[in-house]
């Protein structure tokens, strides 16, 4: 298939993709008619509680941080709790704006199947159940599409509920606000804002929030001393692995653009990634001509940041610990595909974080999951030049 056909097949399945099915259609016209049952509203609290709900992983929470940061700053006597998943926890454990933050498997981002086609329901009906026990006078759903966590808020009867102006979320809010194609933090900081009836803060004030503890810092530098790394070593850290095969490089050009940067920057090259992504860091260490050291599985979201606080700079895909070198300060160059960088891209001075993409027409086609159909088909990432990575890390530690 020639590249022209190739874009026109995969514009046209992606177009496919993104409407909205018979069974999509159905099911938020019965979960609609909830809207109209007569609930009872929680009663009003002297101290005002707002509750936050934000179901998704850490590159979404960390973008989310701007906009908690700014209700704080607008309400410093609230209480403010934060429903995430149990996978997000630790990104927020140490944020000095959240007074509590509550777990949840929250059904279609816990990545299991559910037991039964009734559990997402019931899963709702209990936990509004617990909220309206707790009490709460406002709630903002800082996911735009997140129909579940608007139904739990209606079903808790929080009078103040507040989201994005979208058919599934509608019915179950009392404030709405339009979403505009534009970046995730200031997405987030908009709904803040309606919610505070208040204008944006200037972009400069809205800066993704992440507490690096001093534990975290000192198992870093104990693991890199026995490594036999210097402590005033350059190091330049490479997260090759992400949460879609669509998202991911060569193995090849990140040991190429790893060996180059190491021998023209004299740095150590440090690879790091989950435990599910070892198998790839080992891919691209052991195409590598120069010395690597791999953290992979070795380190959770505090001492993964405490080692991206120390580098000149941290390369990756479009994943979540490139948003994390950005929540501690650290320069950053991400290579895009099927994800929009205008809502994703890292968040900061572009000459500091720069993006990369392929000119490929079908980018970025919004699919991250394309299971089923060939990898060959989905080039938008694989065909970025690896020179091109290369000028932009030299451009990124220059400006440095």
């Amino acid at each position: 298939m020639d590249r022209k056909a190739l874009e026109q097949r995969n514009i046209a399945m992606a177009h496919a993709f993104h409407q909205t099915g018979f069974r999509h259609q159905l099911r938020r016209q019965l979960v609609n008619s909830v809207a109209i049952l007569p609930l009872p509203q929680q009663r009003t609290r002297k101290r005002e509680r707002i509750l936050l709900i934000r179901p998704d992983h850490l590159g979404d929470i960390l973008l989310t941080t701007p906009a908690i940061h700014f209700l704080r700053a607008a309400l410093p006597n609230a209480e403010i709790h934060v429903l995430v998943g149990g996978w997000s926890a630790a990104v927020i454990e140490n944020n000095a704006d959240i007074d509590l933050a509550l777990t949840l498997p929250f059904p279609g981002f816990s990545r299991t199947l559910s037991d039964h086609v009734i559990s997402p329901y019931w899963l709702a009906v209990q936990t509004a159940q617990r909220l309206r026990k707790v009490g709460y006078s406002m709630v903002i759903i800082l996911r735009p599409d997140h129909w579940w966590g608007a139904l739990v808020a209606y079903l808790a009867g929080i009078p103040r509920r507040i989201g994005y102006d979208l058919p599934e979320t509608t019915p179950f809010l009392t404030t709405r606000t339009v979403l505009r194609h534009e970046h995730a933090v200031l997405q987030n900081a908009r709904v803040i804002a309606l919610a505070l009836k208040r204008d944006l803060p200037p972009q400069a004030e809205l800066q993704l929030q992440f507490n690096v503890q001093q534990p975290d810092r000192d198992w870093v530098a104990g693991f890199l001393g026995e490594c036999g790394v210097p402590s005033g070593q350059d190091l330049i850290i490479i997260h090759p692995g992400s949460g879609a095969a669509a998202k991911l490089w060569n193995s090849a050009d990140w040991a190429f653009v790893a060996d180059t940067l190491a021998e023209q920057y004299n740095a150590m090259i440090i690879l790091t990634g989950s435990d599910s992504e070892l198998p790839l860091v080992q891919s691209v260490a052991a195409k590598m001509r120069q010395e690597a050291i791999s953290l992979a599985g070795e380190t959770h979201i505090g001492t993964l940041a405490a080692v991206y606080e120390r580098a000149l700079l941290v390369l990756g895909p479009d994943n979540g610990p490139i948003h994390l070198a950005c929540a501690v300060h650290t320069p950053t160059v991400a290579l895009f595909g099927p994800a929009d960088p205008v809502e994703f891209m890292p968040w900061g001075d572009p000459d500091r974080h720069v993006v990369i993409t392929s000119d490929i027409a079908c980018r970025a086609c919004r699919i991250l999951d394309w299971r089923g159909d060939p990898p060959q088909y989905h080039p938008c990432v694989r065909e970025i030049p690896a020179r091109a990575v290369l000028e932009a890390a030299r451009r990124v530690i220059q400006h440095r």
